[in-house]
């Protein structure tokens, strides 16, 4: 459960920090990122506590952060960027 309220408190931290004039249109856009998450409907059982979800789930292989990281370069781009990197960084907490 902390894990699911820390996907919610981090983007709006960073939506209120660094996008002040704007921080809800930032933090919407970030917690919509969190749809990458359709990948565990792939999985069986569909949610399992003790699964690190990076390199398990499709959209969460290692290889794609380097693609998260660069829709951080234009500036259309960016918040998605940042709020899948913001998430691949969360589910990596799991792993440890």
């Amino acid at each position: 459960m902390f894990h699911i309220l820390l996907h919610v408190l981090v983007p709006l931290l960073v939506a209120v920090l660094f996008y002040r004039d704007k921080w809800f249109k930032a933090m919407l856009i970030m917690l919509l990122t969190m749809l990458v998450d359709v990948d565990h409907l792939w999985a069986d059982p569909i949610y399992d506590p003790e699964r690190c979800s990076i390199g398990f789930h499709p959209l969460h292989h290692p290889g794609l952060l380097p693609i998260y990281a660069l829709l951080m370069v234009h500036p259309k781009t960016r918040l998605v960027g940042l709020g899948l990197l913001i998430h691949m960084v969360l589910d990596g907490l799991d792993c440890l």
